[in-house]
């Protein structure tokens, strides 16, 4: 029986702005019937923090140790907590609600798309496994996050290697289309991570960040290989089409859809209204 075919982009190194831009194009192409179902991959011109669509910046963020650093800024149309883009690949997925093989649900949803990426790190020989929240204590973590960092805790259905969070993911439904998207790192940089949030004080931070250390972990801190991008590239490429019995045909941005993608993110993803809006 023939698969399936979705698209696949695989965009390379882009500006903070106009990775946001993308997505959210994907997602309103996808609405309008444009395009079929479409996996991207993605990297970042700068390393970059990209907090969740209802954080508040001002309050959570360090934005002169943003500055400092020379990093990235920007606010995603997706939830979930703040992530430093840096060394990774990142993923999306950008289905209809109504496609056959798309649970109702946005937990049974990510479930689905997440077999994507468990298949995707058993290509790389990792011993991957879901997420599952089982006493009432890890599920009340999930509704109250004790911080505003990403990878502090595993959610339902999110990757986890030898009882540590692997790949971070966060999903949307808007117009009638899912868009998860995450990030799937290759290193951590523990120090230069925790130094972009706000904390009480310097023990609150300590003690966050050894709780995160407990918690998560990256790709090359896992086994003696040190794995590039690319490995990363052509393992999930074949993961997501196992995970989602599909075949993924390259596909190019036409001249009109790169000058959409460039002009939302210049008037969106690059304003401070959108940016520091909370």
């Amino acid at each position: 029986m023939e698969k399936e075919k979705w698209c696949y982009i695989n965009s390379g190194k882009c500006s903070p702005a106009f990775n946001m831009a993308l997505d959210e194009c994907l997602l309103n192409w996808q609405s309008e019937k444009k395009m079929p179902p479409t996996i991207r991959f993605y990297e970042w011109e700068v390393p970059t923090l990209t907090v969740g669509y209802f954080q508040r910046a001002s309050k959570e963020i360090d934005m002169d140790a943003v500055n400092r650093n020379g990093f990235g800024f920007v606010r995603r149309q997706t939830g979930g907590r703040g992530v430093l883009h840096d060394n990774e690949l990142t993923y999306s997925v950008i289905v209809s609600e109504d496609h056959p093989s798309m649970p109702k649900t946005v937990t049974e949803a990510y479930r689905v798309i997440s077999q994507g990426l468990l298949d995707g790190f058993k290509e790389l020989g990792l011993e991957a496994y879901f997420a599952v929240p089982k006493t009432a204590e890890e599920r009340d973590n999930l509704k109250n996050p004790r911080s505003a960092v990403c990878f502090d805790a595993p959610s339902w259905y999110e990757i986890v290697v030898e009882g540590r969070k692997i790949a971070g993911s966060a999903q949307t439904r808007q117009k009638g289309v899912i868009l998860q998207h995450g990030s799937i790192p290759l290193e951590i940089d523990l120090d230069t991570l925790y130094d972009l949030f706000l904390f009480p004080n310097e023990r609150v931070k300590e003690r966050m960040k050894k709780m995160f250390s407990s918690k998560a972990i990256a790709i090359n801190e896992l086994t003696d290989r040190t794995f590039t991008i690319q490995q990363l590239i052509d393992a999930f490429h074949i993961g997501f089409e196992k995970g989602l019995n599909v075949e993924l045909v390259p596909y190019q941005l036409t001249e009109e859809q790169l000058h959409e993608v460039e002009t939302l993110a210049k008037e969106k993803y690059e304003s401070d209204e959108w940016n520091y809006k909370k």
